[in-house]
């Protein structure tokens, strides 16, 4: 559930701590009584270390069940408790850019910079991020996450339940009047969750997503968040910050010796092909094959081919509320994936 549109991360299993082998047998249990209605389950972006998966995947290896685990790569940078200590994180050359494009911005615009705090701000600032970003990946051949009306509806209404309960990390950079750059993010207890951004494609040369980004990371620390998560998706620009390079667990499961059992090995077969070309064929041809694909499928901006892992035997993981959906040919396929982002 809340998995397969790229618009979250993260997903874990509501258990009450202490709860987890319970859980494990009972999820078995209402599975099992109604296996006419499901023929697979995945569940994506698990947390690496969530006690509730793995106690899932235990028990599902005990009951000899088909299951599949692959790794999926996602960063986070660690904060420290001020910004002269983060600054030494980065390198000498991003130090003094960070202040050098900032003063840069200074001289040439009417600069200013902020955070959404009142519902009357949203609107303005929302529709500047889907501009931004469709303006960005359009030009890149790609289809961009707000190519949809229900994603952009879902934002608003997100956004305004976040500003509700002060958790909404919605900030704008503004050059002479005109929204340049926005950064979408959400806070939990100390640790903040990076959604969408975007940037005037026109202002690139003016490091106005840069100098928001640096903005936003100094003011996060002062105000005491010590964890900045980038959430899926490959470290490239975010190891300037200092990312750290983690994973996420997403689980395949289905009965033995099924119809969904045969699916997922085909699909398992397919990945590791694939793997197998990455590592085999010359780099052109591969970035080429890619372009391909992704103009084929009109993939979304946020959507990262999950990266392959030894399979695990027998065992999985599982989610959140109901996990039924329906499926091609009236079937039901268990999606309980991921939301958080």
């Amino acid at each position: 559930m809340g998995d397969g549109s790229g618009d979250s991360d993260n997903l874990d299993i509501p258990v009450r701590p202490g709860w987890e082998e319970q859980f494990a047998v009972a999820l078995h249990r209402y599975l099992s009584d109604q296996k006419g209605l499901w023929d697979f389950c995945e569940l994506n972006t698990l947390p690496a270390d969530s006690p509730g998966a793995e106690s899932l995947r235990r028990y599902l290896q005990t009951q000899r069940w088909h299951v599949l685990q692959y790794q999926r790569v996602a960063s986070a940078i660690a904060l420290p408790d001020n910004w002269e200590g983060y600054l030494r994180q980065l390198s000498s050359e991003d130090q003094k850019n960070l202040s050098r494009y900032a003063r840069r911005l200074e001289k040439r615009y009417q600069t200013r910079i902020y955070r959404c705090t009142q519902e009357s701000e949203l609107a303005a600032v929302l529709e500047a991020l889907f501009q931004l970003h469709q303006e960005r990946w359009q030009a890149a051949g790609e289809a961009g996450s707000f190519a949809s009306e229900e994603r952009r509806r879902f934002y608003y209404d997100l956004s305004r339940l976040l500003l509700a309960r002060s958790s909404l990390e919605l900030w704008a950079l503004e050059l002479n009047g005109r929204i340049a750059a926005v950064q979408y993010a959400f806070r939990y207890g100390k640790t903040v969750f990076q959604l969408q951004e975007g940037f005037d494609p026109e202002r690139s040369s003016d490091r106005v997503g840069f100098v928001l980004r640096g903005h936003v990371m100094k003011q996060l620390i002062e105000e005491g968040v010590r964890k900045y998560d980038f959430l899926a998706g490959e470290p490239g620009y975010k190891a300037r910050w200092s990312a750290q390079v983690g994973h996420y667990v997403n689980c395949h499961f289905a009965r033995p010796l099924t119809l969904g059992s045969g699916y997922l090995s085909a699909v398992h077969n397919a990945r590791a092909g694939k793997e197998w070309l990455r590592g085999n064929v010359p780099e052109s041809i591969w970035n080429l094959l890619h372009r391909v694909n992704v103009g084929v499928r009109g993939k979304s901006s946020r959507e990262v081919e999950p990266k392959i892992a030894e399979p695990e035997a027998s065992s999985p993981q599982t989610a959140q509320s109901n996990p039924i959906k329906q499926a091609e040919g009236g079937k039901i396929a268990v999606d309980v994936d991921k939301q958080s982002r």
